[in-house]
């Protein structure tokens, strides 16, 4: 490991401290305290936090930008650190149950989801 890559570590390191400086004054100056309530709402407690977490992460596909999106609400004090200890515990379970269905071959029971869809939406009024 040369003096190129320490420096390149260093500079990527820096870019992403600095990115997520930005990000925490943005999302603190536009969300305000509309966005600290819902988040509130959604990590009120454990199971919500693991729950929302994983579904984000299953949304994005990316634990890691969930986990990053966490650490900005955490930083901007949106959210505080045992709400996002719980979201970024979900995000990372989400990744492995992505993990699992990409690994498991669900293309045999695809068609059965394709039936329930459609029968839900044939006989479900609302």
């Amino acid at each position: 490991m040369g003096i190129t890559d320490v420096l390149a570590l260093l500079g990527g390191l820096a870019l992403f401290l600095y990115g997520m400086q930005m990000m925490s004054t943005g999302l603190e100056a536009a969300a305000g305290n509309r966005m600290k309530s819902i988040l509130e709402k959604l990590t009120s407690n454990r199971v919500k936090g693991v729950l929302v977490g994983a579904a984000i992460t299953a949304v994005i596909q990316s634990s890691s930008a969930t986990t990053v999106m966490v650490v900005g609400f955490v930083n901007s004090g949106l959210m505080t650190l045992k709400q996002a200890v719980w979201v970024i515990m979900g995000a990372n379970i989400g990744t492995t149950i992505t993990g699992q269905l990409i690994a498991l071959d669900i293309g045999a029971i695809a068609p059965l989801f394709a039936i329930a869809g459609v029968g839900a939406i044939m006989f479900i009024k609302s």
